[in-house]
């Protein structure tokens, strides 16, 4: 597996039937209060699923520091890390961490998802979600979903 970067030095990105999976390792927040979880709706190609809030993590960055980041960028909130609840392996290593809003309002981002209206990436909507029905929607990873609603059986 190449990264990005390789894959640019090399000339590859040029060849049209050249099929490079991207590996990005990834930060993500899972805020719990009163038996709610929030979660981001995505609407893209005329599927709606729901995901954690996170993204990518930057060079030189921790997991922990990443999802703080995408907490501010995608919500517009700041967080309080606090355990890992879950590591999920899907194109990179995924780490979900249990979090704690400290300052901010939901609702508030201003990541290029919000702001850049070319992307084409589909709508970003981040709410509030009653963790007795993460089973009926979809949640993605579903692992985690599960996770999030065994702690309101604790």
């Amino acid at each position: 597996m190449f990264s990005t970067e390789r894959i640019f030095e090399l000339g590859l990105s040029n060849f049209p039937n050249w099929q490079v999976s991207f590996m990005r390792n990834r930060g993500s927040v899972v805020i719990v209060e009163n038996g709610k979880v929030v979660l981001i709706q995505r609407i893209r190609d005329g599927s709606v699923y729901y995901v954690f809030p996170g993204g990518g993590i930057e060079n030189g960055e921790t997991p922990e520091a990443a999802a703080k980041r995408e907490a501010l960028e995608e919500l517009g909130v700041e967080v309080k890390i606090n355990d890992c609840l879950s590591k999920v392996e899907y194109n990179g290593t995924q780490y979900f961490f249990l979090a704690e809003i400290i300052s901010g309002a939901l609702g508030n981002g201003q990541g290029e998802e919000y702001t850049d209206k070319n992307r084409g990436r589909g709508t970003y909507l981040p709410m509030w979600v009653e963790i007795e029905s993460l089973s009926s929607i979809d949640v993605r990873p579903r692992e985690v979903a599960l996770k999030v609603q065994s702690l309101l059986k604790k």
